[in-house]
Parts: structure tokens; sequence; C-alpha cells
């Protein structure tokens, strides 16, 4: 009789149980490591603010869940592009990204779940030709290569960060011109560096010439300042000086005072 009593809320109770299994894949859900999640809610729209991070959460059966895969995604694109004269050039670009974890909400309000196709591969591609479009070939492929390449990256970069996406790197991987082009190019370029190696040349040149100039006028005026300070009293007390050092030295030697040139003692040795 007792157990009667009972019977109706063991009814209610498996009922619930029964309910909540069938509706449990719509009720919770587990958001798994490099994913977040947003709920679209029938009645009241998009919670793009209401980010759900790894791990078990639950929700009303009537409401939708969006996952977006948050981890790095690379992307490479090749491209034709136009340089400031009109001359195809063709690019090979790789891209990393990832979209920006607080707000995968806006996204999703803005590009659905295609914003790789919708916002970021068009945004490169645009980037790199308007960028390019105002080198010419000759810059982009050696001397303002890499100012180019800080230009796409800055720029792309920019774009990204208005719409949430988070650009990690860009890599210009191979940039190709037509042979002729890329060989004119490069004889330039082998030409301009023999000049200026023929240039360092004559410098070098021209500075040890100046050098030696100098070292020469140098050496004149110097010897015109001791040839004007050489008058004859002046060589006489020299050779006087000389004789009595040589008078006092322990060698054997012939000593005949005033036969020299200009009455300096002449000096004879027994060597």
């Amino acid at each position: 009789m007792n157990n009667r009593r009972f019977l109706p809320l063991i009814i209610i109770t498996f009922s619930v149980l029964i309910v909540v299994i069938l509706l449990s894949s719509s009720l919770f859900f587990t958001i798994k490591p490099g994913e977040r999640g947003v709920i679209f809610d029938r009645f009241t729209g998009l919670k793009r603010d209401k980010i759900y991070e790894p791990g078990f959460h639950v929700k009303a059966p009537w409401n939708e869940l969006i996952l977006y895969d948050v981890t790095e995604t690379q992307i490479e694109e090749p491209l034709d592009v136009l340089d400031k004269n009109g001359l195809s050039i063709k690019v090979d670009i790789s891209v990393r990204f990832h979209p920006v974890f607080s707000r995968v909400g806006y996204l999703h309000e803005i590009f659905r779940g295609d914003y790789v196709n919708r916002l970021v591969i068009p945004e490169v591609r645009s980037t790199v030709r308007k960028v390019m479009g105002r080198y010419t070939a000759e810059e982009i492929y050696s001397t303002k290569r890499s100012e180019v390449e800080v230009s796409i990256v800055n720029e792309t970069k920019d774009i990204l960060d208005e719409n949430f996406i988070t650009m990690r790197a860009l890599l210009i991987r191979s940039i190709n011109l037509p042979e002729q082009i890329k060989m004119a190019i490069e004889n330039k370029l082998k030409q301009e560096q023999e000049a200026l190696a023929y240039q360092f040349r004559l410098d070098r040149e021209k500075s040890e010439a100046e050098r030696m100039r100098i070292q020469a006028e140098g050496e004149a005026r110097a010897n015109a300042i001791i040839n004007s300070s050489l008058t004859d009293e002046l060589l006489k007390m020299r050779g006087i000086e000389a004789t009595i050092r040589l008078a006092e030295s322990e060698n054997a030697k012939v000593i005949v005072i005033g036969s020299g040139e200009g009455g300096l003692p002449l000096i004879l040795g027994n060597n």
C-alpha cells in the first residue's frame, strides 16, 4: 500500500531521467583544447560577448553551439602581381594566423565560419598586390626586397587586427621574374659591383699618391730648412767638434790639420 503511494513520484522521476538522457547531447557539451564556443540563442540572438573556453558546460536545449578552432592556421598563396611598370611577377606567400580568442563571436557575426576564405586570403592578396605595385621589379627582386617585405607584413597585420585576426607571421617564400628580366637585373647588379670595386681601387690609389706627395713636400721643406742653416762657420765648428771626438777615441789615426776642403781636418786612419 505504501509503495503505491510513491509510484507516481517514481514514474515522474524515471520520465525526467529518460528525457534528460535523450536531451543530453543538447544540454551538455565539452569544449576541447584549441577551441572556443559561442551560443546562438533562438530567442535573443547571438551571444557574441559570452565565449566558452575549454571544459564542460551546460546550455538550454533550444540554443545552438558554434565551435571555433582557434589553433594557428597556415595558408600558402601563389600570386601573380604587377610591379610599378606593369611587369608580371610570380610570388609565393605563406601566412600564419589565428582568430582573437575573445572575439570569435564578433568574427562569426561578420564572416560566419568562413573567415579564412572571406577575410584572410582576399586581404593578403590585396595587400601584396598593392604594396608590390609601388616598386619596380628590380627593387622587389634585389635592392628594396626587405623594405617590400616589411611593408607587406605591417599593412596586412593592421587590416587583420581590425577584423579580430592575429597574424603570427607572413613570409615571402619566393619571387620569380621572367628569365630575361632576371638576367638583366643580375648583370646590372654585377656591373654596379665591379664599378664600385674599380672606384674603390681608384680612390685608394689617389689616397696613396696624395700621401706620397705630402711626404715628399715635407721632406723637401725639411731639407730646405737644414740647407739654409748650414753656414761655413757652422760646418767648421762641427768639423772641429768631430776632430776632438776622434782624437779622444782609442783607435789609431792620423789627423792632418787644415788639409781638408774648406780648411777642415783631414783624418787618415790605419784601415
